[in-house]
């Protein structure tokens, strides 16, 4: 019976699986299996209550040899130094793999804002962002929303640390409201890329997406996007899930609708026509496509060989176990890994802190543009790899960005 790994322990033996191919040297392999930084902060936020409750968060910068640390800060219970580790080597692959110049960071407070009220929650947040405060900034490590954080926590954050500063600092931090320098486009971009690399699997495959049964799990800000943007490529959605349970229905439905379904009773559950599932099971149904857009760990050596699905595309970070990554590419079933199909977000962060640096904004169109070209040709570069080497998509994807970080290892060299 396997033991679900942990999410660190998924990333380096990703990692060192690519590495070994590779052939680098023993020194970069060393450094790049481990972060380059990792900061651990408590501090105290006074509640509602008027109680002082002490609260522990965590930033992890795992390489910056390309440039600065880049990636979300996600608030949630089960929030480790393990996970934000994991997540920040994640981060600087999918950095590496379309070809951006920043490097890997994470990081999370543990807390559940659910049970939060709003003013608790802007009180946690400035207290953290002052912990951050010299480990975190536009040059060296760019903090965005993750998992229960959003454009108004990012708000807070940019705002706290310009107050410390004395000056507006709009590219601290990306994902801000378009008010505060935020990007057009960038609410949208991870699904978005999501869409864009299924449509070119789909175009490679030789598979058309009119009617193929598209299942997608979670239904957050990227697998909502990815459902409606799937829906309009002609993909049937027939199930969608979040934290409270799944829906099926093998008609298909309007991922829209479900939206608007939630919006009034803040679930998917019980929208009309479709029957309840788990999110367990909405991962074995019958499908074509398979978007996992939820939390790491999901496909496991334990339900992998359920799995129907011919094509999966990672919307979420780390979702498939190395088991059962072999399980499935011995199905057969054709992978889109995280670090790829997911990087969108990242590429219209990007976009984001390089026009507030320059103070001069795109259209949505410019941004749309230079994100489909972006992960078209890192699509292409990937499965170039994959085809050459005759390897699977995520060992192709992690060849590519593995080579980029190592070479500017290699090329920076070692100082002093």
């Amino acid at each position: 019976m396997e033991t679900t790994p942990s999410p660190w322990q998924v990333a380096v033996e990703q990692f060192n699986t690519a590495a070994s191919q590779l052939g680098i040297e023993d020194y970069i392999q060393h450094r790049l299996a481990e972060c380059e930084r990792i900061l651990i902060v408590t501090f105290p936020v006074r509640m509602a209550d008027d109680k002082v409750r002490i609260f522990t968060g965590f930033r992890s910068q795992h390489n910056t040899a390309r440039g600065p640390a880049k990636g979300g800060i996600r608030y949630h219970p089960n929030v480790s130094l393990d996970e934000v580790k994991a997540l920040s080597m994640w981060m600087t692959w999918k950095c590496a793999v379309v070809g951006i110049p920043f490097g890997g960071g994470k990081g999370g407070v543990i807390c559940d804002p659910t049970e939060m009220t709003s003013v608790e929650v802007e009180r946690m947040t400035r207290r953290f962002a002052t912990s951050l405060q010299g480990f975190i900034g536009p040059e060296s490590d760019i903090p965005a929303p993750d998992v229960n954080t959003n454009a108004q926590t990012m708000a807070w954050i940019m705002d706290t640390l310009s107050m410390h500063e004395g000056h507006t600092l709009l590219p601290l931090v990306t994902g801000k409201p378009v008010a505060l320098g935020g990007s057009l486009g960038r609410a949208d971009a991870t699904g978005r890329g999501v869409s864009f690399v299924t449509a070119q699997a789909a175009k490679h495959l030789g598979i058309p997406l009119a009617g193929i049964p598209t299942i997608v799990q979670g239904f957050g800000n990227v697998g909502s996007t990815s459902a409606f943007l799937l829906h309009d490529l002609g993909c049937k959605i027939v199930a969608v899930s979040d934290v409270y349970g799944g829906i099926y229905n093998s008609a298909g439905f309007d991922p829209r609708q479900v939206m608007e379904h939630v919006r009034k009773t803040k679930s998917v559950v019980n929208f009309p026509n479709t029957q309840p599932v788990t999110n367990a099971e909405l991962l074995e149904l019958p499908c074509d496509l398979l978007v996992p857009a939820a939390l790491e760990s999901q496909l496991t050596g334990q339900n992998a060989p359920r799995v129907k699905a011919k094509m999966i595309v990672e919307g979420a970070n780390g979702p498939t176990t190395p088991e059962a990554d072999r399980i499935l590419n011995d199905k057969g079933v054709f992978l889109v890994p995280d670090i790829l199909a997911n990087a969108g977000g990242v590429t219209v962060s990007y976009f984001e802190w390089v026009q507030d640096l320059q103070s001069f904004f795109w259209t949505e169109e410019e941004i749309n543009a230079r994100l489909k070209r972006i992960m078209d040709e890192s699509f292409e570069a990937v499965w170039g790899i994959a085809q050459e080497q005759h390897v699977d998509m995520r060992t192709a994807a992690y060849l590519l960005a593995i080579g980029r970080v190592a070479e500017a290892e290699r090329v920076r060299g070692i100082y002093p």
